[in-house]
């Protein structure tokens, strides 16, 4: 009785489990790593985006954006292959 619902039960949940804890790790991995990035591009670019933007500079806000879409996309390739 209890191997059935070993085997019925706590494996398929024991694999969903790892599943969401291998999809968290690497969400935190890509978040780590997009946040890295925008970090090395504002320490690289001598102009301070952040004070641009509060200043109400659009193309400031626009190249910013841009950046962190880019980003995102080369960091989800990476992960998914």
């Amino acid at each position: 009785m209890v191997e059935v619902l070993w085997q019925t039960v706590l494996v398929p949940m024991l694999d969903v489990l790892a599943r969401v804890a291998a999809t968290i790790g690497w969400t935190a991995v890509g978040v780590v790593l997009l946040y890295g990035g925008v970090r090395l591009y504002d320490y690289l670019d001598p102009i301070d985006y952040s004070a641009e933007i509060r200043k109400g500079n659009l193309a400031a806000g626009l190249k910013l954006s841009a950046l962190v879409l880019g980003l995102t996309a080369i960091i989800i390739a990476v992960l998914i292959t």
